[in-house]
């Protein structure tokens, strides 16, 4: 897997052993919301692109979000929503997507950063749509998130996609290699009804798979799938005689993209983390100044930024203790 060293955006990466590093909200002191994280473009088929992004913190808040193709706007969604459907596109061609928020006192934040999407081919004539998912199964990860998984649709041709329905809305598309995701912004104790189809290049969409009825844990509870997994932390003397904590870690399996994190140390906020390009889906790694002194233990865990805005559970906690290498 591929070893990505994360950056901070807006100031110096520091520990708590320093002070911290305060990160704040896109909005503040009447300024225009921030640009959008976490944003990706994938083909829905022949002739249309599922665009995705994390949710913009902000005060006043997100009133809609912007899709633009190339210099021209494709369309606006509410704050609320964090997807949309670009459609009545050509086959087998390269599009180029930015998004860009707009909060509710009217003042529109920078574009995001470029991502790009290549419809899928189109063949010969198709009718015939793809069989339902099967085998759909889910379960409450925690208090605002659900986990979902289905079996794969067959087609006389290929699935494109597949899209994840909450009653009768749409809410969700990833692509055919895809079988299962968490699904996040959703109220503590509260019953939901899920069905996911399946989409082929033609744009013919399956029948629903069977409902799948969750309901949400009570409480604040982020669940447990909502954490970085595999979290790892070691430390190493540096050149200059200093001690370092180096981290590693997979991101949460999400509906979405996750490009933020923020790293606890000794119970208390050390350091945020943003993605300035394209966060990775596999292993990320971050190394961080802990002082001059040996023998010191030190507690960390991490915690993502969901795509809904809200955090997810921390990681496991690990203990390092600063020491020369052996």
């Amino acid at each position: 897997m591929r070893r990505v060293v994360l950056r901070v955006t807006g100031c110096a990466l520091v520990s708590a052993l320093s002070g911290g590093c305060a990160v704040g909200a896109a909005g503040d002191d009447g300024r225009a919301p921030g640009a959008p994280t976490g944003v990706t473009a994938a083909a829905g088929s022949s002739t249309s692109v599922h665009v995705m992004w994390n949710a913009v913190a902000a005060d006043p808040g997100i009133s809609v979000y912007e899709v633009y193709l190339g210099a021209e706007k494709a369309g606006e969604v509410p704050g609320a929503a964090h997807m949309l459907d670009v459609v009545r596109l050509a086959p087998s061609t390269a599009y180029v997507f930015t998004v860009r928020a707009r909060d509710t006192e009217g003042r529109l934040g920078p574009p995001s950063r470029e991502v790009r999407a290549v419809t899928a081919a189109a063949g010969a004539a198709d009718r015939s749509a793809p069989t339902a998912p099967g085998g759909v199964s889910g379960r409450a990860a925690g208090s605002r998130a659900v986990r979902l998984s289905w079996s794969a649709s067959a087609d006389d041709r290929k699935v494109v996609s597949y899209e994840v329905y909450r009653g009768d809305a749409k809410i969700h598309s990833v692509g055919a290699a895809q079988t299962a995701t968490v699904v996040t912004g959703l109220r503590p104790g509260t019953s939901y009804a899920f069905t996911v189809r399946a989409r082929d290049a033609a744009d013919n969409l399956s029948p629903a798979g069977p409902v799948v009825r969750i309901t949400t844990a009570e409480g604040a509870d982020a669940g447990a799938d909502t954490a970085p997994a595999d979290f790892r932390a070691t430390g190493h003397r540096g050149a200059d005689g200093g001690y370092y904590i180096d981290l590693s870690w997979t991101p949460p399996r999400v509906d979405g993209v996750v490009a933020e994190y923020r790293i606890q140390l000794d119970g208390q906020p050390a350091t945020s983390l943003v993605w300035g390009g394209t966060p990775p889906r596999g292993t990320a790694a971050h190394s961080f100044y802990a002082g001059g002194k040996a023998g010191v233990a030190h507690r960390v865990r991490v915690r993502a930024r969901l795509p809904d805005g809200g955090w997810g559970a921390f990681s496991a906690e690990r203990t390092v203790t600063t020491g020369p290498e052996a």
